[in-house]
């Protein structure tokens, strides 16, 4: 199989494992994480553009386990994650691995923002090494090991 479909197989494997956890994602700290990792990933490459914001909007409006929370709110976290990484990409690397790193103590959130971040990052079709390498930095800050998620 190649590499992409076993990607898009995992990616519909995870998301099926989100939805069935939905009642277990409400926490404000889930909320700020699942955002969080959306800006990390989409500015794995040290960019943010057009495109990767529309793929971030498309999931905030029809992913099931986010309409937990309003989606103008998402999408503002979004946009101030986004604003800190734009501002100063390293500062805002470690704010928002920090804020990641908040769900660390519960294992069911933690595991679905990393969850999130491989969704998100094969959903243009190409989960690149900065995004796998982005993600992988996430895995380290919740206390997760990447191997469980091929990464």
């Amino acid at each position: 199989m190649a590499l992409w479909d076993r990607l898009k197989d995992s990616a519909t494997t995870m998301q099926g494992q989100l939805v069935a956890k939905k009642n277990d994602l409400k926490s404000g700290g889930f909320r700020d994480a699942s955002m969080a990792m959306c800006a990390l990933v989409a500015a794995a490459d040290g960019s943010i553009d057009a495109s990767e914001r529309q793929r971030v909007a498309a999931l905030i409006a029809t992913n099931d386990v986010l309409q937990n929370f309003p989606a103008d709110d998402l999408q503002a976290r979004f946009n101030d994650y986004c604003q800190k990484l734009t501002t100063d990409f390293a500062f805002g690397k470690v704010s928002i691995l920090q804020t990641i790193g908040k769900v660390q103590k519960k294992p069911t959130e933690a595991r679905a923002v990393i969850q999130i971040g491989i969704v998100i990052g094969g959903a243009d079709g190409d989960f690149d090494k900065t995004e796998q390498a982005v993600v992988r930095e996430a895995c380290f800050a919740l206390g997760i090991n990447p191997a469980e998620f091929d990464l």
